[in-house]
């Protein structure tokens, strides 16, 4: 007998997308290892400082343009096919800025820190889809106007919060994919989801630091656990996976 296909919140991080050769930021040898974030992740290092900045993002651009989804992209893409084939939905808010989830196929995504392969206009805000270098000389697209990355630097506001929190209220379950759990407010999703009395599943390489918040916990890479916990959904509102 088949149950009714569900609404899942999925938060996915840093881990989902390390297999496609992106640096996690907060592991051993992870980006915050290498760089003060002091010095290339905030406003006040943007102001002084701009080329050092614009030369990080830089850097982190063109390898994600050299990257591929991998098996977990696929596999989360997969499930919210099935799912919304079946009346139900698998809502991906990622805090990567990454485009990996809408390569391999994923649609709606919400980036709440933002998207590297975007400008915005110091002027106005506007974004405008960025692929190769930025400097200082960089205009957007048809104006005189400086630009800077689409990221959330640390001390600004996530972007979508009211949103989120109302995608996360009509949800039937919460899932979190290769997240530190220590940064918030996305860390706080999952207390939030289990004072709503949802299910939560912590889906990642180890334990993250609310990882006892959880009320399933599935330990690995991403790449086989993820694609595994897939087929399990699935199979439970359509049969076995294919």
């Amino acid at each position: 007998m088949t149950k009714r296909a569900p609404r899942i919140f999925i938060l996915t991080g840093a881990g989902v997308s390390a297999e496609s050769g992106l640096g996690t930021f907060r592991d051993v040898g992870g980006i915050w290892s290498q760089y003060r974030l002091e010095e290339v992740a905030t406003p006040d290092a943007f102001e002084r400082n701009p080329d050092l900045v614009y030369g990080f993002y830089n850097a982190r651009r063109a390898n994600l343009v050299a990257a591929a989804p991998n098996a977990a992209h696929a596999a989360l893409a997969k499930l919210q096919s099935g799912l919304r084939a079946a009346g139900g939905d698998a809502l991906i808010v990622t805090q990567n800025i990454d485009d990996l989830h809408e390569r391999a196929g994923a649609q709606d995504i919400a980036h709440m820190h933002g998207e590297l392969l975007k400008a915005r206009c110091l002027r106005c805000g506007a974004l405008a889809d960025w692929r190769g270098a930025m400097d200082a000389a960089s205009r957007y697209p048809n104006c005189d106007a400086a630009v800077r990355p689409h990221v959330v630097w640390f001390g600004e506001v996530p972007i979508g919060l009211d949103d989120i929190a109302e995608t996360l209220a009509g949800c039937d379950a919460f899932v979190s994919i290769g997240t530190s759990g220590s940064v918030y407010p996305a860390a706080g999703f999952v207390s939030m989801a289990r004072e709503m009395g949802m299910p939560a599943t912590e889906l990642n390489l180890e334990p993250s630091e609310n990882a006892f918040v959880f009320t399933d916990q599935r330990y690995g890479p991403a790449s086989s656990i993820v694609p595994a916990w897939v087929d399990d959904v699935l199979s439970t509102i359509s049969g076995p996976a294919n």
